[in-house]
């Protein structure tokens, strides 16, 4: 399945959006992310609404990817800009094309919330 949230913002700079996108960050981007317990630059611990999960994070060109290392639904989110749509983009991919509605829900509110908690990052 797949989850998005799109926000349309003025362009943040890459350099900038890169710096913000690390794994320190991600409890003050996503109120559904509540610590990160142990960081080692590209890897770490997370606690957010599902549990404890090892994280991972990926640069790309315009942005970064995370992965729930050991989700059992293979959780991975990216936060990108689009500069021709002036738009920042987050999207969710999980392993099964259904699951139950409630935890279907529980990942658009997660989306939600990274892409609120980057827009106020980004005023």
């Amino acid at each position: 399945m797949e989850f998005y949230a799109r926000k349309c913002i003025a362009d943040p700079g890459i350099d900038r959006l890169h710096s913000l996108l690390i794994l320190d960050n991600l409890p003050k981007l996503c109120a559904s992310i509540d610590s990160i317990t142990v960081n080692s630059g590209h890897t770490g611990d997370l606690y957010c609404l599902w549990g404890a999960f090892e994280v991972s994070r990926e640069p790309l060109r315009c942005g970064a990817r995370f992965s729930l290392l050991d989700c059992p639904h293979a959780l991975s989110w990216t936060i990108t800009y689009n500069t021709q749509q002036q738009e920042l983009i987050v999207h969710c991919t999980i392993d099964k094309a259904e699951v139950d509605p409630d935890f279907a829900e529980s990942i658009q509110l997660f989306v939600d919330d990274c892409s609120v908690g980057m827009d106020e990052a980004l005023r």
